[in-house]
């Protein structure tokens, strides 16, 4: 489905794991104003494989991959230049900072329990 999204949206024929769509760009003119940002779409697959290969809990790779994505709807875009991309790590970084400790977003099901933190 990432990868669906991905080619109709961006024209870019591949998965991925997060995906923004603001919402001022698919509002039409008389829309009433909103303060909702937009949609981010993260693939969860994508996001336990990469978790894995990170050594990171799957609460740590979503929160990641959610600032990543909340930062895209509000402008920043590390595609459009290295210069661009360093602002928004850092600005990654300072936002995952205060949400350290990052809260239980994922149940892991293991059998018939929920394991908890």
């Amino acid at each position: 489905r990432m990868r669906r999204l991905n080619h109709e949206y961006r024209k870019k024929d591949r998965p991925t794991d997060v995906l923004a769509f603001p919402i001022r760009e698919a509002m039409m003119p008389r829309c009433p104003v909103t303060q909702m940002l937009g949609d981010v779409v993260i693939s969860l697959p994508t996001a336990l494989r990469q978790a894995k290969e990170a050594g990171r809990s799957i609460d740590d790779e979503l929160a990641m991959l959610l600032v990543h994505g909340v930062l895209h709807l509000c402008g920043y875009d590390h595609e459009r230049s290295s210069r661009e991309a360093a602002r928004m790590s850092r600005r990654e970084r300072a936002l995952l900072q205060l949400i350290t400790p990052v809260p239980r977003l994922v149940a892991v099901r293991t059998g018939r329990q929920t394991r908890g933190r």
